[in-house]
C-alpha cells in the first residue's frame, strides 16, 4: 500500500526529510581527511584548533575564544569538538568543512568540563568530563549529537575526572585524578588524602570496576590515557614529595593489579614527577614531560627505553611510523626508533595534546 502523506505540514516535513536523505553525506574525505587535532596559542596570542596531516602540515585551523586542551572527532561527520582547558565554560561543536562553529556547549549549573570528550562509537552521542564545581565529584555529560542538546549525566565513580576514552566493546574508562579543586582558581584541596581510580563503565553507564592505586601511590594524580590491546596505559602527576621520583606510567589489563613503569633514577628526575601526554604505538608506549622537556619511552612489559629530550614536549599521538610529537616551539616531529625529526615548524605554542582520528 502505497505511503499517503495528508496533513500539509507533515507532508512539507516528510518532503525535507525526503531531499535530506538524498544529499550526499560529507565526510572528513571533505575535509581534507587529517590524521591529528591539537589546540594552540598563535603569536598574536589568539587561539585556534589546528587539523594536522600525517606530515604534520597545518591543513585548516578552527578558531576558538581561550585556551584549548584536548579535542575530539566524530567517528562519521567531519565535525570536531574543541574543549576548553580546564575548568571550562564551553565546547565548540566545529565543521571542519565550512570552518564554522555549529555549536556551543555549556556545563549546566554547578558542573566545569574538565578539558576532554569522546564520541561513542556510533556517533549518536558525546560524552564530556566534568566535576560538580563544589567538591569536585566526577561526572560524565551526556549529549545527543543530532542537536547538541543535554541528555543527562553519569557519575564518574571518582573525584576530578579528566580524560575519557571509549572502549572497543561501547564501554568508557574514566580517569578520575583525584584531586578536589576550588571551582575558581584551581587550588588543590584535598592533596593529603586524594585517591585517584580508573573508571570502568559498561555501554549502559554502570560503573563495572574502579581500579586504584597502591597506599604509598595514592597522591599520584592519573591524568590522560591511551588504549592498547588488551588494556589501558595511564599518564600521572605526582602531587606528593617533590623530593620522590615515582612511577609515572601505569599499564592496567582487565582482572589484573596495575603494572606500574619507573624509569630509571638517573632518567627519573628529568620528568619533574609530570606526565602530561601519553600515546602507545606498536609495542612502545610514550608519554610526555613539558615541565622537564623530554619524552619518556617504555615497552608494553614496562622496560624503559632512553629519554628523548624535546624542549617543552606537549602533545604525543601514534604515527605509522612510530609517534607525532608537538612543542612548546611551534614544531612538529616524527619520532622513531632512530630518533627524533622534527617535520614543520609554525609560529605558535602546541597546547597539552595531539588527538588522533583513526
Amino acid at each position: 500500500m502505497p505511503l499517503m502523506v495528508t496533513d500539509l505540514a507533515t507532508r512539507r516535513a516528510f518532503l525535507a526529510g525526503l531531499a535530506a536523505a538524498t544529499l550526499p553525506r560529507l565526510s572528513w574525505a571533505d575535509a581534507g581527511n587529517p590524521a591529528y587535532l591539537a589546540a594552540a596559542k598563535r603569536a598574536d596570542d589568539t587561539f585556534a584548533l589546528h587539523a594536522l596531516s600525517a606530515s604534520g602540515t597545518t591543513l585548516f585551523t578552527l578558531p576558538l575564544p581561550a585556551r584549548g586542551h584536548a579535542a575530539c572527532a566524530h567517528p562519521l561527520r567531519p565535525e570536531a569538538v574543541a574543549f576548553a582547558r580546564r575548568p571550562g565554560t564551553f565546547a565548540l561543536v566545529l565543521n571542519a568543512v565550512t570552518g564554522t562553529t555549529t555549536h556551543r556547549l555549556t556545563p549546566p549549573d554547578g558542573r566545569q568540563f574538565n578539558g576532554h570528550g569522546a564520541f561513542s562509537a556510533d556517533g549518536a552521542t558525546l560524552f564530556t568530563s566534568e566535576q560538580m564545581a563544589d567538591g569536585s565529584a566526577g561526572r560524565l555529560g551526556l549529549w545527543d549529537t543530532t542537536t547538541y542538546a543535554r541528555m543527562g549525566e553519569i557519575t564518574t565513580g571518582g573525584i576530578g575526572p579528566h580524560d575519557i576514552r571509549l572502549l572497543p566493546d561501547g564501554g568508557l574508562v574514566v580517569a578520575n585524578g583525584g584531586i578536589a579543586t576550588d571551582p575558581t582558581d584551581r587550588t588543590k584541596l584535598n592533596v593529603a588524602d586524594m585517591r585517584p581510580s580508573l573508571a570502568y563503565l559498561g555501554a549502559d553507564g554502570a560503573l563495572n570496576d574502579l581500579v586504584t592505586l597502591p597506599d604509598d601511590l595514592r597522591q599520584n594524580s592519573i591524568r590522560h590515557l591511551a588504549l592498547f590491546d588488551g588494556g589501558i596505559a595511564f599518564a600521572m602527576q605526582w602531587e606528593g614529595d617533590l623530593a620522590e621520583t615515582p612511577p609515572l606510567l601505569g599499564l592496567h589489563r582487565a582482572g589484573t593489579p596495575p603494572l606500574l613503569c619507573a624509569l630509571p633514577e638517573t632518567d627519573a628526575p628529568a620528568m619533574k614527577n609530570y606526565a602530561a601526554s601519553i600515546a602507545v604505538s606498536g609495542t612502545t608506549v610514550a608519554l610526555t614531560s613539558a615541565p622537564g622537556s623530554v619524552v619518556a619511552r617504555f615497552t608494553m612489559d614496562g622496560t624503559p627505553l632512553p629519554l628523548i629530550r624535546r624542549t617543552d614536549a606537549s602533545g604525543i599521538a601514534a604515527h605509522p611510523k612510530g609517534f607525532l610529537l608537538s612543542d612548546g616551539t611551534g614544531t612538529i616531529s616524527l619520532l622513531t626508533d632512530h630518533g627524533l625529526t622534527p617535520l614543520t615548524t609554525q609560529p605558535l605554542a602546541w597546547d597539552n595534546h595531539l588527538i588522533a582520528l583513526t
